[in-house]
């Protein structure tokens, strides 16, 4: 099957749709069918071919030039509709912060999307909307992230936003996920746009947890080539350990890669010990104090 994702918006949810039969680019304008009717749609993504039995629905038709610039009038609408809102807001004293205002393509629908920090009474403004727009009005409340979403900016990596490039929903995100990672709990480093932790510390989650399941912790002594020591640091992404080795004239940390001495710890390296699922257990140790002895 040919599928192609496409936006309403500039920024916001990629819609897959089947585009069997026609050649697309990308920044093509489409007609799609959506629960509010008719909408126009960008080609976001080029066109790819995947084995799917999903049931995805196909494009309408590529859009004309008159329902191109509807469009466009439909955008300049929308800007005079989000100052006239602000004005009305400012008008009533309500404490809420509006980000964005979109319409139907048959304008037969004016939502506007707002943040808050608690429940917001906006029964009165829905009115003056209603009576200024003419129009059915919905005000919805979003979260900080959607906003970041629906605003679009740069993130500190210098690329444009996950969330409004190609994030279609958001995954929960914690400080667990710095703390596997080995990153600063500085919240200057770990929060985005939105204030919220970075989604992008989701990314590579699944990397961590087979690098700590397979690679020991701090603390926990290894064998190496030249005798036991301790892991006093790990660096999962290159998979190198720094191993600290005492011996009678010195102490000495020396750095090794995991593949290097992983032959060497066997069993002993693994997370759990066979006796009691402990990564530090007395028998663990023992074991090793044995290799010691040997060595």
């Amino acid at each position: 099957m040919k599928i192609v994702n496409l936006r309403t918006r500039d920024a916001g949810v990629t819609l897959r749709y089947n585009c069997e039969g026609f050649s697309l680019q990308l920044g093509d304008a489409v007609m799609i069918e959506l629960e509010t009717g008719e909408e126009i749609a960008f080609v976001a993504q080029e066109p790819y071919i995947e084995d799917t039995n999903e049931d995805i629905p196909s494009i309408k038709r590529l859009a004309t030039d008159k329902e191109l610039e509807k469009y466009y009038d439909i955008c300049s609408k929308e800007k005079d509709a989000f100052f006239k809102c602000k004005e009305l807001i400012a008008a009533r004293q309500i404490e809420m912060n509006l980000v964005d205002c979109e319409y139907t393509f048959d304008m037969k629908k004016l939502t506007f999307f707002f943040t808050a920090d608690g429940r917001v009474d906006f029964r009165e403004l829905v009115k003056d909307l209603a009576y200024t727009f003419r129009t059915r009005i919905e005000l919805r409340q979003i979260g900080s992230r959607d906003q970041a979403k629906l605003v679009g900016g740069i993130g500190m990596c210098g690329r444009e936003l996950c969330c409004c490039s190609f994030l279609n929903k958001f995954a929960p995100v914690n400080l667990k996920l710095a703390r596997s990672q080995g990153l600063s709990l500085n919240p200057g480093k770990l929060n985005g746009a939105c204030g919220r932790l970075m989604c992008c510390l989701q990314f590579e989650k699944e990397a961590y947890d087979d690098a700590h399941k397979r690679l020991p912790e701090p603390g926990s002594r290894v064998r190496t080539p030249v005798g036991v020591g301790q892991v006093m640091d790990v660096n999962y992404i290159e998979e190198i350990l720094s191993v600290k080795l005492v011996s009678e004239s010195e102490t000495e940390l020396v750095k090794y890669n995991w593949a290097e001495i992983e032959e060497l710890n066997g069993d002993l390296a693994k997370k759990n010990c066979a006796k009691c699922e402990n990564n530090n257990c007395p028998a663990a140790n023992a074991s090793f104090d044995e290799g010691a002895k040997d060595n």
